[in-house]
């Protein structure tokens, strides 16, 4: 319960100081409502799942994700929000204790997609994958999101995994193609993550 109010305070405390950098006066309250709405929900959700274990590690994972990681738990709060909205559930027995807030269904049946500490539509044949990126968030903290954009940008324009990528087995033949199987897989933090965990699309 406790990592759930703590979660809550800094959330709305971070939007509003973001909001008052943001907008003076105005922007303090707009940003304290926001904060206050999705601070709500991530804080019952972690409260709720029992997501941070009271030992040493689940301190320790909180306050990382709550000081040096806070932006991708901020965006992994929002995501969470947006699932709940569509009627999404938590998955509380795989989120207990573990660092993470999980959400039975995802994005896309195809695919786990993980924002922060949020992961939706995981199963145990990706599951290590998608820790992964959790991992890469809390080591990266507010670098992690550009970099991943800005690599996934570049491998957009300048496809220099082409060089690499497995034409054979995994052709890049239609324009969607690009993307899923080209842009996607060859991304840094993905190129890791399914190192560990998982095959890439073909």
């Amino acid at each position: 319960m406790i990592f759930g109010i703590l979660s809550a305070v800094v959330l709305v405390g971070a939007s509003a100081v973001f909001g008052l950098l943001a907008g003076g006066p105005v922007g303090l309250l707009i940003g304290a409502v926001v904060g206050l709405l999705v601070g709500a929900v991530f804080g019952w959700a972690v409260a709720s799942a029992g997501v941070y274990a009271s030992d040493a590690r689940g301190i320790f994972l909180f306050v990382v994700d709550h000081t040096w990681s806070l932006l991708n738990t901020v965006v992994g709060a929002i995501y969470l929000a947006v699932h709940l909205i569509f009627g999404h559930s938590l998955d509380r027995p795989t989120s207990l204790g573990s660092g993470r807030v999980s959400v039975v269904e995802g994005v896309s049946p195809r695919y786990a997609t993980t924002l922060g500490t949020v992961c939706a539509g995981s199963s145990s044949g990706i599951q290590r994958h998608e820790d992964v990126h959790i991992f890469q968030a809390r080591l990266l903290g507010p670098l992690y999101i550009p970099l991943v954009l800005a690599n996934y940008v570049l491998f957009t324009i300048a496809p220099i995994w082409l060089l690499y990528h497995d034409h054979t087995n995994a052709p890049i033949n239609r324009f969607t193609r690009y993307f899923e199987i080209g842009v996607y897989p060859h991304v840094w933090n993905e190129a890791i993550a399914y190192r560990i965990q998982g095959t890439p699309p073909r």
